[in-house]
């Protein structure tokens, strides 16, 4: 996964857009993943949840490694 707009970048927003953090997840960033699930889970309850959905799969497509 090279950067933005790469191939992997694109496969990881498809899985955010199923499950929030899952495309994190794939790009092999553990934490950002807890975190963007458990924010998206706990705001679905007051159904603001699709904030942090939309939140992760931009930055699931945005994300550049560093190095």
């Amino acid at each position: 996964m090279s950067g933005q707009g790469s191939g992997g970048n694109v496969l990881a927003a498809l899985c955010s857009l199923f499950i929030p953090g899952l495309g994190q997840l794939l790009q092999g960033r553990l934490l950002m993943a807890i975190i963007h699930f458990v924010f998206a889970a706990a705001l679905w309850v007051i159904m603001l949840g699709w904030i942090v959905h939309l939140w992760s799969i931009i930055d699931a497509a945005r994300f550049k490694p560093k190095g």
